[in-house]
């Protein structure tokens, strides 16, 4: 198999007409599901995964992005993100990740395109360790082999690393990265293939009568109207509902760079050098020359308040000097290596870190989807189908991604960033 494909004429053709994006063949599939019609707004890992599934279980669906699957304004763009399986106590991401695993490899295989490359994940804490001791167990119950390394089988492995400061250290075996931007617009293809229907349009949200939303309108004048809507819209949600989400989704700026390896040393590229986690009072985290991009390094921590669509994407000096001075300590042979590109994007996170997966509060046929960005790409294929079927009413809405659970305290965002970290 190639590494990576070029995504095929019939994303080039949706892409080309956003507003049917569809073939003869492919409009013939989509007349009128008895089941219903459901409309899902954002095409990104949650959004495009879940119109996906609902596709399969015979719903007609319309998916809909204002700028196109994996584009570099969306929290799902760029080059890669990280799959690890360490969770902390939350076994509900385990099971996900577990989940995932099986389906990347499975539509890899499938859809005959490059999606999963698995490197291993190697943890190194330079603080208590709690949150990698109480997940292995879980981990390893869920079937994603990973255990604990000593500090000398670190050194001998990793002799690129500095180790100075750190106390312990975990490995994964099966952890890796994806190609985000490629994934998203290979669901995207295989979403039209199968005979969905795809608008590059924005959406605003028409109005709510007697409990349910009533029409979306498009950017282009029309009007679209569904039996249920699925906002999956990222950083952009608590713009469209800023009553229900101001307080809850609350995008932040966040910095990724590339720096290039030293000429002819192959120690840092990924047949020598897995995905990484560096646990300290900050998180740091990097990828190893995902498709030869460089090596990627960022700093976890939660960034300024950013817009998405208007907000400034040029890397700020002390961002790159301080992922200088890290790279400086922890990879010495990276010391006054060259910066060959740098991304700024954004995280939506909600105010504890985890999902939200609900109804709109004023809204029955209305659902709200968010709250991942940071840890959350890896997770899509399995996601698409957890909401696919609360969506359906297959299952019902667990509590654990309810909206409900922010009712109490929205006043103190919790410091949930040593306890989730991100996912690249």
């Amino acid at each position: 198999m190639n590494r990576r494909r070029f995504v095929k004429t019939s994303l080039i053709a949706a892409l080309a007409n956003p507003i049917h994006a569809m073939t003869k063949s492919n409009k013939k599939k989509i007349k009128k599901s008895k089941k219903g019609h459901i409309a899902v707004i954002g095409a990104g890992a949650f959004g495009g995964w879940t119109a996906y599934h609902l596709l399969k279980k015979g719903y007609s669906v319309t998916l809909l992005d204002v700028f196109g699957p994996g584009n570099s304004r969306a929290s799902s763009g760029g080059d890669s993100r990280v799959i690890r399986g360490i969770y902390g106590e939350d076994k509900i991401y385990v099971d996900l990740v577990a989940r995932s695993f099986k389906l990347w490899k499975r539509y890899q295989k499938k859809w005959r395109q490059s999606l999963y490359f698995p490197t291993g994940a190697l943890w190194f804490f330079q603080i208590d360790d709690t949150y990698a001791q109480k997940s292995l167990p879980i981990v390893n119950e869920a079937g994603l082999k990973s255990e604990q390394l000593s500090k000398a089988e670190v050194k001998k492995r990793y002799p690129q690393i500095n180790l100075s400061g750190l106390k312990s250290f975990y490995y994964e075996h099966e952890a890796g990265y994806l190609p985000a931007r490629h994934c998203c617009q290979v669901v995207l293809e295989n979403f039209v293939k199968k005979g969905g229907d795809y608008k590059q349009l924005a959406v605003t949200p028409g109005k709510i009568i007697n409990n349910e939303l009533t029409e979306l309108i498009l950017s282009d004048g029309s009007k679209l109207q569904a039996d249920s809507y699925v906002f999956a819209c990222g950083p952009w949600l608590s713009k469209i509902f800023p009553e229900a989400l101001k307080n809850i989704i609350k995008p932040t700026r966040q910095e990724v760079f590339f720096f290039g390896t030293p000429y002819g040393d192959s120690s840092l590229f990924e047949s020598n050098m897995p995905v990484w986690v560096d646990f300290g009072e900050r998180l740091w985290y990097g990828i190893p020359g995902a498709d030869w991009r460089g090596f990627k390094v960022a700093d976890d921590t939660r960034g300024i308040k950013f817009d998405p669509t208007t907000g400034d994407r040029t890397a700020s000096k002390s961002g790159i000097s301080s992922a200088r001075k890290y790279l400086a300590k922890r990879f010495p042979i990276m010391k006054d290596a060259p910066l060959l590109e740098s991304r700024v994007c954004q995280y939506e996170n909600s105010p504890d870190g985890h999902y939200i997966i609900d109804r709109h509060p004023e809204a029955e046929n209305t659902w709200v989807l968010g709250g991942g960005s940071g840890h959350g790409f890896k997770l899509g294929p399995a996601l698409g189908e957890f909401v696919a079927d609360r969506v359906t009413g297959k299952e019902e809405i667990d509590s654990f991604f309810a909206l409900s659970r922010f009712n109490k305290n929205l006043k103190k965002q919790t410091q949930f960033n040593s306890f989730l970290p991100g996912s690249g």
